[in-house]
């Protein structure tokens, strides 16, 4: 089976929430910030962090998926949904080094 990649987009709740979330959302980015570390550990995770857009900062990560439904597990069971949502779109290729 080929591998497929997707690029993933976590759009923050608001424009300021780089600059101005609470502690208690700094909590839920952490928890999330160890999420994707420990399956990009796990191989499933090529690149995530952080935008500076001067727009609006927000989450850029591209991983390995075997589906659709399986990204949607992934962004399920990230605590940074609590409080934040994303958008994914499947890539047609991807080179890595």
């Amino acid at each position: 089976m080929d591998k497929k990649y997707y690029a993933l987009k976590l759009i923050p709740n608001r424009p300021s929430f780089a600059q101005d979330m609470t502690d208690e959302e700094r909590a839920v980015m952490h928890q999330h910030v160890a999420y994707w570390k420990a399956l990009m550990d796990k191989g499933k995770v090529v690149v995530f962090g952080p935008v500076l857009d001067p727009k609006e900062v927000y989450g850029l990560g591209v991983i390995e998926a075997e589906s659709d439904d399986e990204v949607k597990t992934f962004i399920a069971k990230d605590p940074a949904i609590k409080i934040n949502t994303y958008e994914f779109y499947p890539m047609r290729a991807i080179v890595k080094s």
